[in-house]
């Protein structure tokens, strides 16, 4: 292993970063990103804080306040999920309403920051961080609607964007830059663990003081290595599934046709990389999110090879 090596960062987030010692590290990507002075105040009960590392299609995230009493979701996504947007509405929501008390006037509703660490295929686009916010334009005008609230007193403007939530969606994969911006060197290390080692880049210089492979205990290294083992065998599974579902579909599809082969062949493709996929005894979940088919087929076809 070699000495400027560094612990990925999803697995860091599951077992080390949820100390307030290591804070500093999360603190640093969160303000590299928003581009302000962000403290975390404390760590929030988290969906998926699993310990388990067999489980290797579990996301991990990690749910934090600041110090200005703001929601900050910060999630690594190792596998492409259908419907993945939805989710991460679903869970801004959640952490919302988590977070008032029966009876609260809606002036105690909490900005959310929803981060995704993306590691997987997710979407088209030519940049690698993008950046989503709720905004009302005028239908006509295309200007902004501000408005007005009163607080202690004081008649206090206001732009949807400083209430509604705020999603970040770093793809991780699709980052190929030699690192110029405190963001792109964050990028580097979150794709390769890789950390310059003159970096002042906040939360970084940490990383390096902290997150060493070779700092590790024999314990933690044996269980960062079943980790990153269970990474390959994942990606390897659902590439050789899909390839394999891929010839079998068009296979099949060039028997009946040009036009409505390639339909056939695209369905026939779905399904044998979902036969595939429930051989090797992965979840329906992880089918579903692989394949696109519904459940209830994915169901179907489990009946059909028992």
């Amino acid at each position: 292993m070699e000495d400027n090596s560094y612990i990925r960062f999803d697995w860091a987030m599951k077992h080390m970063l949820r100390e307030k010692s290591n804070f500093e590290i999360l603190e640093g990507l969160i303000s590299v990103l928003l581009g302000e002075d962000v403290r975390i105040e404390e760590i929030l009960e988290s969906e998926s804080n699993q310990d388990n590392d067999s489980d290797k299609f579990n996301r991990v995230d990690i749910k934090a306040k600041n110090s200005k009493g703001h929601i900050i979701i910060v999630e690594v996504q190792l596998t492409r999920q259908l419907y993945y947007l939805q989710r991460i509405l679903f869970g801004t929501c959640k952490a919302i309403t988590e977070h008032m008390s029966l009876g609260d006037k809606y002036d105690k509703v909490k900005k959310v920051y929803s981060i995704s660490l993306l590691y997987c295929e997710f979407g088209e686009g030519d940049d690698y961080v993008y950046h989503g916010t709720t905004v009302f334009k005028g239908l006509h005008t295309g200007t902004d609607l501000i408005i007005r609230t009163k607080e202690d007193g004081v008649i206090i403007p206001h732009l949807p964007g400083e209430v509604f939530p705020e999603y970040y969606l770093l793809r991780v994969n699709a980052y190929d830059k030699i690192p110029d911006t405190p963001l792109e060197e964050w990028m580097t290390y979150l794709k390769t663990g890789k950390v310059k080692e003159d970096t002042r880049v906040p939360g970084l210089q940490r990383v390096r003081e902290k997150l060493r492979v070779l700092s590790m205990t024999k314990e933690e290294r044996e269980s960062y290595e079943r980790h990153l083992d269970n990474l390959m065998v994942q990606n390897d599974v659902l590439d050789v599934a899909r390839q394999e579902g891929r010839d079998e579909g068009l296979a099949e599809g060039r028997t009946i046709g040009i036009a409505e082969g390639r339909a056939e062949g695209i369905a026939e493709e779905k399904m044998n990389v979902a036969r595939n996929l429930i051989s090797l005894g992965l979840p329906d979940e992880t089918i579903q999110a692989a394949t696109q088919l519904s459940l209830q087929i994915i169901s179907e076809l489990r009946m059909e090879l028992q």
